[in-house]
């Protein structure tokens, strides 16, 4: 069930489903996500088995505003009060200490717990409506079955899982991968995950070096979205240098499998069975439109897509994170 996701009506009902124990996909400005009351393990489960997710892959609850994280955080560190307060709402997920008694389902059993304050009005909506209602977050990961293509649109979802699932329309994701996650459970923060947010931008808001899993003693929390292959079309991704996609294509014949190119670099296609979409120069532009061009190739059918690998420059941190995952698939 699609429903404009603008109308007030609309969001009493999805509180009411969720009251009920039943899952919403909602609009964020990263991804759409699939909702259920954060603190019923119940309603939980059934996200895990809508997605096909396993139970250990921890997922990210939603919060109203940053009073709202009390319900599930045991402590809130400074540096974790820096970062709300620079980027809440927004596509910034903070790793906190558990409290005990709530979410370990949510945390797929860990001592730690995930937590964001989305930034789009559709979702701040019907948070502050659940709010009221007495729910006091929502676990939400991307709406799509586990390990594929992350949802931009309320179409997305319904092709996902059809028309049983209420599905609150809030337009295109305007920044289309998901956020940024800082592990603020240990003694100095950590970058688990990158997004449009930059490294400088987040650093900046720390007043310290974010570190990265690697450098640090020990395992890091398990993170939503932090698995090696992630984000994956059904065909088959290959990131390749400009050089290396134009001497592909130079030696295709016309009898070749049918092949999707994201490129930046301008390219020579003769087969054609080569399907060419020019990515942008710009990393946000990119960022936005990258799972909506994914779902597209695979609409038409294409068996392999070649992209262009992106720059190095640190603006391409999460574009470059998501298509590596996708080519690991």
């Amino acid at each position: 069930m699609l429903l404009d996701g603008a109308l007030p009506v609309s969001i009493d009902q999805a509180v009411q489903r969720l009251r009920d124990g039943e899952l919403v996909a909602m609009p964020t400005e990263t991804v759409y996500g699939l909702a259920a009351d954060a603190t019923s393990p119940d309603a939980v489960t059934k996200i895990f088995s809508a997605k096909g997710r396993p139970s250990n892959h921890p997922l990210i609850v939603h919060v109203a505003d940053a009073q709202g994280v009390g319900t599930f955080a045991a402590s809130v560190p400074p540096v974790a009060e820096r970062l709300m307060r620079a980027f809440w709402p927004g596509p910034l997920t903070l790793i906190l200490p558990r409290r005990p008694e709530v979410g370990a389902s949510v945390a797929g059993e860990q001592d730690t717990i995930g937590v964001r304050c989305p930034a789009h009005p559709v979702a701040l909506a019907l948070l502050r409506a659940c709010a009221e209602a007495g729910i006091a977050g929502l676990a939400a990961p991307s709406a799509n079955r586990f390990g594929r293509v992350s949802p931009t649109t309320a179409a997305h979802v319904q092709a996902e899982f059809g028309d049983g699932l209420l599905v609150l329309d809030g337009g295109a994701c305007a920044i289309g991968i998901e956020s940024s996650i800082v592990d603020c459970s240990r003694a100095v923060p950590v970058l688990l995950r990158p997004g449009m947010l930059s490294r400088e931008q987040l650093e900046a808001a720390c007043g310290e070096r974010l570190r990265s899993p690697d450098e640090l003693a020990g395992p890091s929390p398990r993170a939503s979205g932090t698995l090696e292959s992630h984000y994956a079309p059904q065909a088959k991704v290959r990131l390749m240098s400009a050089r290396m996609l134009q001497a592909a294509l130079d030696v295709l014949g016309d009898a070749g499998p049918r092949i999707a190119v994201y490129a930046r670099a301008p390219l020579r296609v003769r087969a054609p069975q080569v399907l060419l979409r020019r990515m942008p120069d710009d990393a946000a532009d990119t960022a936005r439109q990258l799972f909506a061009v994914l779902r597209e190739f695979d609409a038409q059918g294409v068996q392999l897509i070649w992209v262009e690998t992106p720059p190095e420059a640190a603006e391409w941190d999460g574009v470059r994170d998501r298509v590596q995952r996708a080519a690991a698939g």
